[in-house]
């Protein structure tokens, strides 16, 4: 009983502490984009000081069952890294340029119920009329946190909502289809192979379309990107991995509403961000909608 007991304490400070240095992901970038670094740039640091890590695991712990495991995975394993590591990270990086880190972090928070919409319309599974409402509440919440943001920023604020809205799309469409893969594999493994996908990607976008001045930067740019890469990747991707393990899946997932609250806090303690009456209006909306879009699903896995 006490080591069950143990196990939850150390699997919610796990949840806890994954979700706001995950959070504190866009803080860093925008505090990188202060020294006029460009967002391929600063995508490449990530990346580079994260792989040896990643490439220390792959060759380490072997996929779980490589009995299982064909040809056609290994390319549907690159195809979702490519969407759910490279594509929504550089959307993500992109669409910072534009809008405040809060705004991001409130409009990924949707993925989860982009994963209900693809879901319904990939795969034809059906939609209740409370899912319905629930994503209905999700987006009324989005648009009202965002109508302050379109007065204040204009038209590069729009681009950079829609940005970010691709990178949720993105990583939605991967956690949907790769969930198959994944007891192949297994979580770390699978994570690990699909770093390293991207790290790749990334590496040869920047061959072709780097402005090749990475080495030209202020000191605090590289200290920033490692720290993104130790910090808001690496170390929090373990501690989520270790929550799942010890919570189960549909347990973390009620601890990721202190995403966007986390973001908001440390961009206003690092970035003097300030957040309207209207955006926290909406981001409570946000947070009301995907809750209930969480209760749905898990009344259905029930």
């Amino acid at each position: 009983m006490f080591k069950n007991s143990s196990a939850t304490s150390l699997g919610i400070i796990f949840a806890i502490l994954g979700v706001v240095l995950f959070s504190a992901k866009a803080v860093i970038v925008k505090l990188a984009y202060q020294y006029k670094v460009d967002y391929l740039t600063l995508l490449l640091l990530r990346m580079v000081f994260s792989f040896p890590f990643y490439l220390v695991i792959a060759l380490w712990k072997k996929p779980a069952q490589p009995e299982i495991i064909k040809k056609r995975d290994w390319f549907w394993l690159f195809f979702f890294g490519f969407i759910g590591y490279y594509l929504a990270s550089l959307f993500d990086f992109m669409g910072l340029q534009y809008i405040k880190a809060g705004l991001e972090r409130i409009i990924l928070f949707v993925y989860p119920t982009i994963v209900v919409l693809i879901s319904w319309l990939v795969f034809k599974k059906k939609l209740s009329r409370n899912q319905f409402l629930a994503l209905l509440i999700t987006y009324s919440g989005v648009v009202v946190a965002f109508w302050d943001e379109i007065g204040l920023k204009g038209e590069g604020s729009i681009l950079g909502g829609f940005l970010i809205l691709l990178s949720a799309i993105t990583y939605a469409s991967y956690l949907v289809g790769s969930g198959w893969l994944i007891p192949k594999f297994g979580a770390l493994q699978f994570t690990s192979y699909a770093m390293i996908v991207s790290t790749t990607i990334v590496v040869f976008h920047f061959l072709i379309a780097g402005n090749y001045t990475l080495f030209e930067y202020p000191k605090e740019v590289y200290y920033l990107g490692l720290s993104m890469a130790i910090f808001c990747t690496l170390i929090p991707s373990f501690l989520v991995s270790a929550a799942i393990d010890r919570l189960g899946a549909s347990t973390f997932s009620m601890f990721g509403s202190l995403g966007p609250v986390a973001t908001i806090l440390l961009a206003f303690a690092f970035l003097d961000e300030r957040v309207t009456f209207l955006q926290a209006i909406g981001m409570c909306i946000v947070l009301f909608g995907v809750t209930l879009v969480a209760i749905q699903k898990r009344k259905k896995i029930k």
